[in-house]
C-alpha cells in the first residue's frame, strides 16, 4: 500500500511561474497526456501494484514540476502525487487496494483536469491584457527564418529593444549576402543596393516609371531599417512595448521576404 512522503514542516514561499501564451498552451498539452495515461489505467483494468501506474505517477509528478515550477504552489501540493482515493489502513487486502486505486482515478483526471483551468484562467487573463504572446506569437507570424533567428529568444525572454536590434542587424546580413556587397553597411548598403536607377536587387523589370517608383519606395523602406530601427535613441520605443516591437519585427521580416523575391541585376 503506498505511503504519503512527509513534506517539509515551516511555511514556504511560492513563486509563481511568468507564463507565455506558447508555454500554456503547451502545459495544456502535456497536462491532457498525462489524463489520457490515467484514462487507460482504468480501460486496461491496471493493478495498483503494476509498473505503469507508477510510470503514470511520475510522470504527473514531473508534468507539474515542468509546466508551473519546482517552487510553484501546484508543484508543492502533488510532488507526491499518487492515484488514490480514501483513508489508508494496516492490513488492507488486494482487493481493497485495488478498489481504492480505481477510485482514485476520477479524482486524479478531476484534479489534472483542474490545473488545465487554472492555465486557460491565465492564458485568458494574459490575452485581456493585451501582453506580449512571444514566441507563438512569431511562429504564428510566419516570420522569416533569417530574423526569426535572431529575435525569437531574445522576445521570449523580454528583451524586446535587442530584438528588434538584432532583426535589423539579421536583414543587413542578408541584404549583403544577396548582393554580394560586404564592403557596404547600414543606409550606404540599402541605397546602393536598391537603387532605383541602377540596382543590384530588383524588385520588379524597371521597365517603366511604376516599376522605378516601387523600386525607389523599397529602398527607401530597408534605408529606414537602418536609419530609423538601428538608431540607439529609438530603442525606448521597444523596451516596455512589446506589441511595437513585435510589429517591427513583423517589418523586418517582410523585408527579409522580399530580398528572397528580388533579382540580382547586371549593374552598368
Amino acid at each position: 500500500m503506498p505511503r504519503r512522503p512527509q513534506r517539509p514542516a515551516g511555511p514556504k514561499a511560492y513563486v509563481s511561474r511568468e507564463f507565455t501564451e506558447d508555454d500554456i498552451r503547451h502545459g495544456i498539452d502535456k497536462l491532457q497526456r498525462r489524463i489520457a495515461e490515467v484514462r487507460a489505467l482504468a480501460e486496461n483494468r491496471v493493478q495498483r501494484n503494476g509498473q505503469a501506474v507508477q510510470t503514470a505517477e511520475l510522470n504527473i509528478q514531473e508534468t507539474i514540476r515542468e509546466v508551473f515550477g519546482d517552487d510553484s504552489a501546484e508543484y508543492d501540493r502533488h510532488r507526491y502525487y499518487y492515484i488514490w482515493e480514501g483513508d489508508h489502513q494496516m492490513g488492507m487486502l488486494a482487493s481493497q487496494i485495488q478498489r481504492q486505486f480505481e477510485a482514485g482515478i476520477p479524482k486524479a483526471v478531476a484534479m489534472l483536469e483542474g490545473l488545465i483551468g487554472r492555465l486557460e484562467e491565465k492564458l485568458a487573463d494574459l490575452r485581456s491584457l493585451g501582453g506580449p504572446r512571444p514566441p507563438a506569437a512569431l511562429s504564428d507570424l510566419d516570420i522569416h527564418p533569417r530574423i526569426l533567428g535572431g529575435v525569437a529568444d531574445l522576445f521570449a525572454d523580454g528583451h524586446y529593444a535587442n530584438a528588434v536590434l538584432d532583426g535589423a542587424i539579421a536583414l543587413t546580413h542578408y541584404v549583403k549576402e544577396k548582393s554580394e556587397r560586404h564592403d557596404l553597411d547600414g543606409a550606404n548598403l540599402m541605397r546602393t543596393v536598391f537603387s532605383p536607377s541602377n540596382p543590384i536587387l530588383a524588385f520588379n523589370d524597371l521597365k517603366d516609371q511604376t516599376d522605378r517608383d516601387e523600386q525607389e519606395g523599397m529602398m527607401h523602406l530597408f534605408e529606414a531599417t537602418s536609419l530609423g530601427i538601428r538608431n540607439p535613441r529609438s530603442h525606448e520605443l521597444f523596451d516596455h512595448h512589446p506589441q511595437r516591437a513585435l510589429e517591427y519585427i513583423v517589418l523586418l521580416s517582410l523585408l527579409a521576404k522580399r530580398v528572397d523575391e528580388a533579382s540580382k541585376m547586371k549593374r552598368s
